[in-house]
């Protein structure tokens, strides 16, 4: 099992500020930043935002191609990229389509984490345990994370968007409010291709916004975190399992995932508790023994070294539940900046990993 690294097929120019790994050339994000940065002002000069409309989209295409090709992708890459490219109107759609009222937390649990979906992840957890060994033992994440992961993302692999990721792209970055985030994943998706990460039959398919995959990755986070699980040479989170597991559990390493830690617990509040302690910054971290000292407690503490470092989290406003989490929840949350994923991530492992047990014991 080895993880894919960039090779040099890019411009000098976008090499210079990359770091070398193994002897290859490793993806480093703020080179697509600049680059991306760079591109924006070119298009908004040539396509001024307050006036684009749907009938300019191919000559944007065009100024997108050529300055690709000026920045050392290959016309290959571009025939294959571009090949099917269309702009897509309920991509945009999506893109606005903000929800009205604002869901609880526990709406949200209802919603994504009914039982029948935590006794699919049991069943896959078995399905699949001698490739979650080996990733588990080789990342240092627990199979019942990487299992949750996949199937609050995919729902097990069974839905991965169906867009075509370079379309949706162009689109997103054509509509212009995140143009420079739209183009910096833009760049990355055909950094993919120009780098056979992929096979060459192989179209990038994901969500409207470009999420691909099982594990639903972004552009930017397939290059950096893409693994490759089977040893075929390739990163397909498309169709590889084992590519997914070891995909996902390389993110939650490479973003600080601690062995042997809970994500956390739900608490109580003392009645007089100040809310403004609540947050995840690195600042508002306290001892277990510290937070027991402003009135928190809780069963599973006596289980933790009392120096053990945590946060507290208050997910809706008004106070409704409280959690007590800890670096692993952090960890999440780089995945996802939504407390609700991340509490959904955790109760999911909890609940196979509880129902594992039963069922060997």
């Amino acid at each position: 099992m080895k993880l894919i690294t960039r090779v040099t097929l890019l411009s000098v120019t976008l090499l210079a500020g990359c770091s070398i790994s193994n002897g290859k050339q490793s993806y480093d994000q703020s080179m697509l930043l600049a680059h991306s940065q760079t591109k924006v002002r070119a298009l908004e000069h040539h396509f001024p935002l307050k006036s684009r409309e749907p009938s300019q989209f191919p000559a944007y295409v065009a100024l997108l191609k050529q300055q690709a090709r000026e920045q050392g992708f290959s016309e290959k890459t571009l025939d294959r990229a571009f090949a099917n490219i269309h702009f897509i109107s309920r991509v945009i759609k999506a893109d606005r389509n903000q929800p009205e009222k604002k869901a609880t937390l526990d709406d949200y649990l209802n919603r994504v984490l009914p039982t029948w979906r935590i006794e699919q992840g049991v069943t896959q957890y078995q399905n699949n345990l001698p490739q979650l060994d080996k990733i588990s033992r080789k990342y240092g994440v627990p199979k019942a994370y990487i299992v949750a992961l996949w199937g609050l993302e995919s729902g097990f692999g069974k839905v991965q968007g169906k867009e075509d990721v370079i379309s949706a792209l162009s689109t997103l970055a054509f509509e212009g409010r995140r143009e420079e985030l739209f183009l910096k994943q833009l760049l990355a998706a055909l950094e993919i291709i120009e780098n056979q990460y992929i096979d060459e039959t192989q179209t990038l398919k994901g969500s409207w916004a470009g999420a691909m995959g099982q594990s639903q990755f972004m552009p930017t986070s397939y290059l950096t975190y893409g693994a490759d699980g089977d040893g075929d040479g390739k990163i397909d989170i498309w169709n590889s399992k084992e590519d997914v597991f070891a995909s996902t559990a390389n993110y939650l390493s490479k973003e600080g995932w601690q062995q042997g830690l809970p994500w956390g617990y739900a608490i109580s509040l003392p009645t007089e508790f100040d809310v403004t302690l609540e947050g995840i910054e690195p600042e508002q971290g306290k001892s277990i023994a510290q937070w027991q000292a402003l009135g928190i407690s809780s069963p599973h503490f006596a289980n933790l070294p009392a120096n053990t470092k945590g946060w507290i989290v208050i997910p809706d406003d008004p106070v409704q539940r409280a959690f007590w989490v800890t670096q692993n929840f952090r960890t999440i949350m780089h995945w996802n900046r939504s407390y609700y994923f991340a509490l959904s991530v955790g109760m999911m492992a909890d609940g196979i990993t509880q129902r594992t047990h039963f069922l060997t014991h």
